[in-house]
């Protein structure tokens, strides 16, 4: 399935993101998505149970630890997971998730994971990486946007 540019703007139009996933760990992009939001100043908060800080902020264990209501949660966690994350956003009211998928593999967006956040009637972004979206973007990022773009893998019809 392709990503709407629209409904991808449209879940970034939020403010106060998790993103689930994020660690301080070598190489979790997760811990990068988070880096980036924050850059363009977004209240971002970092949910997994591994972690205690994420860049010396808080992480909570699951979405319904954290504080106050959030407007949408990034889940990125293999596919296998993330049924169980897009759950725990219906259970802690999050409005809308969005699947994390880079241009190789699956990342979190699975059948099982998609139909949870329809059955319940939340918006959901079903793949593609957010910091494409993010203005300005980054020249690894374009590229990045490009592929997709060349894979038909963004559209700009409405989700």
């Amino acid at each position: 399935m392709a990503v709407s540019t629209i409904q991808a703007e449209e879940f970034l139009s939020h403010h106060r993101l998790a993103v689930v996933g994020a660690s301080d760990a070598s190489g979790n992009f997760a811990a990068t998505v988070y880096d980036e939001l924050r850059k363009h100043d977004y209240d971002v908060v970092a949910v997994n149970p591994g972690a205690t800080t994420v860049r010396g902020d808080p992480c909570y264990p699951d979405l319904a630890s954290v504080p106050g209501p959030v407007d949408g949660a990034i889940v990125m966690v293999g596919h296998e997971r993330a049924a169980d994350i897009v759950r725990q956003a219906v259970a802690a009211g999050v409005p809308r998730v969005w699947l994390f998928r880079g241009i190789g593999g699956t990342g979190a967006v699975s059948k099982e994971a998609v139909a949870v956040a329809h059955e319940h009637d939340l918006e959901v972004v079903e793949g593609a990486c957010p910091i494409m979206f993010l203005e300005p973007v980054g020249w690894i990022h374009q590229v990045h946007r490009s592929v997709r773009r060349l894979r038909h893998d963004l559209t700009t019809a409405p989700g």
